[in-house]
């Protein structure tokens, strides 16, 4: 896809992480990619790279392109913080991104969630699918109310979080929660309310 333009908004100069692997919902990530520009806010999708410059993956609905460009590994602690939010997308995004050479060893990708929910500043958002990502990771949501695919509720309540029943979930003021990608724009909605909230403090 062409890059969006920015627009001055009230989430200008605000940076958004949103992950990104093959078989992504293409309505959800576009939506994404521009709906928090629409606002102003500076998003990036990251991924595993695996020692490349880009990958073009391909959605699941229609085989759509989508390259990326910037990789999760190695980021450092400044780096992470200066993102207001991180998003865990729906689909296949996290199953591919939970894989591990190492059955010991966090995925790369489990290990950079992990921290961005060790930064209260940092908004994280998950939804649909995207719990499977945190399946090695439950603390942390573990004692947390959150929403996710149907397919996924068992998963949530063994992982110790507790399922609402609602289309999106705010647990707190770091966490927002997503049922399916069906509702990116109610759980997007969120997100930039939190975050432009935030910024009137």
């Amino acid at each position: 896809m062409a890059d969006v333009t920015l627009r001055e908004g009230p989430l200008s100069g605000t940076r958004i992480a949103v992950l990104i692997e093959s078989d992504f919902f293409e309505p959800e990530i576009h939506y994404y990619q521009r709906r928090f520009a629409e606002e102003g806010a500076e998003v990036h999708f990251l991924t595993r790279l695996w020692g490349q410059d880009s990958i073009t993956f391909l959605g699941h609905e229609w085989r759509a392109p989508f390259s990326a460009h910037q990789s999760l590994e190695w980021i450092d602690d400044d780096t992470l913080r200066s993102y207001a939010a991180v998003i865990v997308p729906s689909g296949m995004v996290s199953d591919r991104l939970r894989y591990t050479e190492d059955v010991n060893q966090l995925a790369p990708a489990a290990e950079f969630v992990r921290r961005a929910f060790a930064e209260p500043g940092i908004l994280k958002g998950v939804i649909c699918h995207g719990f499977w990502l945190l399946a090695s990771i439950p603390e942390t949501i573990r004692g947390r109310k959150v929403v996710c695919h149907n397919n996924l509720v068992g998963d949530v309540r063994n992982m110790g979080a507790e399922y609402v029943d609602a289309d999106v979930v705010v647990d707190g003021d770091d966490l927002v929660t997503g049922r399916t990608g069906m509702h990116a724009h109610l759980f997007a909605r969120q997100i930039i309310d939190i975050l432009i909230d935030r910024g009137r403090r």
